[in-house]
């Protein structure tokens, strides 16, 4: 692989579209091997736009501009980083051969949708997931809630972070599922995924990555299994590993490995499973670092930017982990624009924690503005360091008077 020099002729080109928090550490990856990278999102100062070399703002849904901001940038390399994204656009910057999509363009379309991707996992591959099925209006969705049998978790086809998600104990909940659904999606669809709730112990990521091995060749490996805690499908915490059976682990891999051989390419997937003894199923894939894989950058010694971005460029990977540890999330816990942060010393004087804080232009009550790590000798005292350590970071109004001593 050879690597030019930003800015110049010469430059490597990569082109970011999503540049929220995991975006700007991919980018921070990417640069460190001198990479030029071009950060492409919805709204101005996304926190990827602020380390970029140039940013853009722009409604990637729509295809036409889109593409003119391509054919303005030229891009080696275009890697999608969200749900919105006129992917059928992608598949043909990528046949016309103008710039290599990350991980492919079929993967970003099969992925970016729950609907294409769970009928290849279930269908086409036959692995284990829970029933399910996908309907267009609310009388479709009473009729699935009664053939899959209560409670049901209901999700737009695209939708990231938990939003639109909503679980159905009962009939009457179908009306303001069916509403919420609607105004979660990332993109205007009329469509859902309503899925049996699995009785299952606990779920994991299982961060997969396609990498070129010295003999050229695309090898497949593993991260350990990353634990988390959801709520409305929205992660709040980490911890790496998992502790699971051998059995159970090898279960994982075989599912993990069927699908991203199946979407090909290069890069990182995370690749979500559930678990129950030795029993696992599959959940949801996505091409690219996951949320809850922010822990391994306090646990392994290449995290899953890092392993991302050399899996992009054809560099060597090492999935090794130095420690247990464990992420817990810092909420905004305001509704307004440019908030500060109090008591960052204190959080940072418990030992054995870090903090990053990703600095998004608007705070909301329940968006995440940042993440608390901890590694220690087990995942219990990780844990609970972790969210020690985010507890201790207030998030106040930029007005007020900074009263610490």
């Amino acid at each position: 692989m050879k690597i030019g020099t930003p800015l110049s002729p010469s430059a490597t080109k990569v082109m970011l579209l999503g540049s929220g928090e995991l975006g700007k550490e991919v980018i921070i990856a990417l640069q460190r091997f001198g990479v030029e990278v071009i950060a492409v999102d919805r709204y101005e100062n996304a926190p990827g736009h602020q380390v970029a070399h140039r940013a853009h703002v722009i409604d990637m849904t729509d295809a036409k501009a889109l593409r003119d901001l391509i054919i303005q940038e030229s891009p080696h390399i275009i890697v999608p980083e969200i749900e919105a994204i006129a992917t059928n656009e992608l598949a043909a910057i990528e046949q016309e051969g103008i710039a290599t999509i990350i991980p492919t363009a079929r993967a970003t379309q099969l992925t970016m949708n729950r609907e294409g991707i769970r009928r290849l996992a279930a269908q086409d591959l036959g692995l284990k997931t829970s029933n399910f099925a996908f309907v267009s209006s609310l009388e479709e969705l009473q009729t699935a809630v009664k053939d899959i049998g209560l409670p049901v978790i209901v999700k737009p086809v695209m939708s990231s972070s938990g939003k639109g998600q909503s679980e159905i104990k009962s009939q009457d909940d179908c009306q303001a599922a069916w509403e919420y659904a609607m105004s979660g999606g990332r993109v205007s669809s009329a469509r859902i995924i309503v899925e049996e709730k699995i009785d299952f112990e606990y779920e994991i990521t299982l961060l997969t990555v396609r990498s070129r091995a010295s003999d050229g060749q695309i090898e497949t490996n593993f991260c350990a299994p990353i634990g988390h805690i959801q709520k409305d499908g929205d992660y709040i915490e980490s911890w790496q590993p998992q502790p699971m059976s051998q059995t159970a682990l090898q279960n994982a891999q075989h599912i993990a490995r069927e699908v991203t051989n199946n979407l090909g390419g290069q890069g990182l997937f995370g690749v979500e499973l559930f678990v129950k003894g030795d029993d696992v199923w599959f959940s949801e894939v996505s091409p690219r670092p996951h949320d809850t894989g922010m822990v391994t950058m306090i646990t392994q010694r290449q995290n899953e930017f890092e392993l991302h971005a050399r899996a992009i460029l054809g560099l060597p990977v090492s999935t090794h982990q130095q420690s247990p540890g464990a992420s817990a999330v810092i909420y905004g816990q305001l509704d307004e624009p440019a908030i500060a942060y109090q008591d960052l010393d204190k959080a940072l004087n418990i030992n054995n924690t870090d903090i990053r804080l990703f600095g998004k232009p608007e705070s909301f009550q329940n968006r995440r503005m940042g993440v608390a790590l901890a590694h220690g000798k087990t995942i219990d005292e990780a844990r609970q360091t972790a969210k020690q350590a985010a507890s201790s970071v207030k998030p106040q109004s930029s007005t007020t008077q900074d009263t610490s001593s």
